[in-house]
């Protein structure tokens, strides 16, 4: 059972914040986006711990997969991290309102990610 889920559009970003998280224990699923994102979900709830997710992407973007995590009571200790490219202040803002336990600004390497998955309460 996966406990932690990287959602994003780009492979190549999956394949490395999979390869971080499994470094330090986690075992980790992929989605290309929010809509095969909340299929994992619905699979994995009893499981699951975190979710890495992408802003922009097809079919369901970041922010609306933000949205339906946070309406799920179920879910209310799920720690969610936007990792986007998306850098100005007001993204970061509505990110954080909607429920984002923390936000990482792309291109990142792997300590801010771990100092971010610290911050939120999480292992590394």
């Amino acid at each position: 059972m996966a406990n932690a889920l990287v959602v994003d559009d780009s492979r190549a970003v999956r394949m490395i914040l999979s390869r971080n998280l499994r470094e330090v224990g986690y075992d980790v699923r992929e989605a290309g986006n929010g809509r095969e994102a909340l299929a994992v979900v619905a699979a994995e709830k009893a499981s699951l711990r975190l979710v890495l997710t992408d802003w922009n992407m097809p079919e369901m973007n970041g922010l609306e997969l933000l949205k339906c995590l946070r309406s799920d009571p179920e879910l209310a200790s799920l720690v969610v991290i936007m990792i986007t490219t998306e850098t100005e202040m007001e993204h970061m803002t509505e990110a954080l309102d909607a429920g984002a336990n923390e936000y990482v600004m792309k291109p990142f390497d792997k300590e801010i990610l771990f100092q971010k998955l610290g911050l939120a309460g999480l292992r590394v």
